[in-house]
C-alpha cells in the first residue's frame, strides 16, 4: 500500500474510532435506517435486494452496525467489517442489544481478507467516498460475492452545489480525505457486473437541509444532518413526502439525476 494511502486509512480509522467512543447503542433505532420515509436509499436497496433470509452477507464499512443488525433481524448471517476496530465493537454491542448474532472483523475494503465467492450479498453504506480508490473496492466486492450474488452500495455524489456548501460548513463531522463520488461510477459498475440497477435521491428534498440551517439554526458541526433526518423522520414526513414527489418528477428530466445528493446501486454478479 503506498504511503499516502496508508496515511489516509490511518486518518479515517482514527476519526471513526473517536466517533465510535461517543456512540450509545441504546439510542440507535435500527429499523428506522431502512424503513422510514427519510431513508430512500435503503428503501430502494430493500426493494431490489429481496429476501435475505439465510444469506451470508458482508456489511462492509459497517460503522455502528445498524445495517448488520437490520439484516440479521431479517434472517441473514452477517459479517460486520470496518477499518475502525472501535466501530466493529459498537456494531457487536448493538447486535447483542437486539438479540442477534453477527461476526465482527477489522478489514480494508480495498484489500479484503475473504476468499473469492464467499458471500451471497455485499452491502456498503457511505463507504466508497471514504476510500482513496473506490473502484478497487468495487472490484474487491465483486470478487468476494458469489456468481448471481448482489453487491449493494450507496454514497453521496459530488455534483450538487447545495450539498457541497453543507460539506464545507460541516467540516468537523467528516474526514478531510473523503470525496463524494461522480455519477460515472455507475458506468464502471455496469462494466463490472452482469446487471446493475441504480437511482439517485434528495434533490428538492434537500430543502430540509436548508430548513435545518436557515430556519431552525441547527449547527451542522454539532448535529449531523444526515443522522437528524432519520431521528426526526416523523415530524419531517409531511414535507419530505411532498418534496419526494417533486423529486420523482424532476428526475425524469434529462441529466437531473446527477444533481441529487445520494446514489444507490444494486448490482448482480
Amino acid at each position: 500500500m503506498p504511503d499516502i494511502t496508508k496515511e489516509i486509512f490511518a486518518r479515517e480509522r482514527d476519526f471513526h474510532d473517536r466517533w465510535a467512543a461517543a456512540i450509545d447503542p441504546d439510542g440507535i433505532a435500527v429499523r428506522d435506517y431502512f424503513e422510514v420515509c427519510t431513508a430512500p436509499e435503503n428503501r430502494f436497496i430493500r426493494q431490489h435486494l429481496g429476501d435475505v433470509k439465510d444469506c451470508r452477507l458482508l456489511d462492509l464499512g459497517c460503522g455502528a452496525g445498524e445495517n448488520s443488525v437490520y439484516f440479521a433481524l431479517q434472517g441473514a448471517q452477517c459479517v460486520a467489517a470496518d477499518y475502525s476496530p472501535k466501530m466493529v465493537e459498537v456494531a457487536k454491542a448493538l447486535a447483542a442489544k437486539n438479540n442477534v448474532e453477527i461476526a465482527g472483523y477489522t478489514a480494508n475494503a480495498m484489500a479484503l481478507d475473504f476468499a473469492d465467492n464467499s458471500f451471497d450479498i455485499v452491502y456498503a453504506a457511505n463507504l466508497l467516498h471514504h476510500l482513496p480508490n473506490p473502484k478497487i473496492a468495487l472490484q474487491e466486492m465483486h470478487r468476494v460475492v458469489k456468481p448471481g450474488g448482489k453487491v449493494c452500495f450507496w454514497d453521496p455524489l459530488i455534483h450538487n452545489p447545495v450539498i457541497n456548501v453543507y460539506r464545507y460548513l460541516a467540516s468537523s463531522v467528516r474526514t478531510d480525505d473523503e470525496e463524494p463520488l461522480e455519477i460515472e461510477i455507475t458506468q464502471f459498475a455496469e462494466n463490472l457486473f452482469t446487471e446493475v440497477t441504480w437511482d439517485t435521491f434528495w434533490l428538492a428534498t434537500l430543502w430540509i437541509f436548508l430548513q435545518f440551517y436557515f430556519l431552525e439554526r441547527v449547527n451542522p458541526n454539532q448535529e449531523r444532518y444526515w443522522k437528524k433526518i432519520i431521528l426526526e423522520h416523523s415530524r419531517l414526513q409531511p414535507s419530505y413526502n411532498f418534496l419526494e414527489g417533486c423529486d420523482r418528477a424532476f428526475k425524469n428530466l434529462p441529466g437531473m439525476k446527477r444533481w441529487c445528493w445520494n446514489l444507490a446501486v444494486v448490482a448482480t454478479k
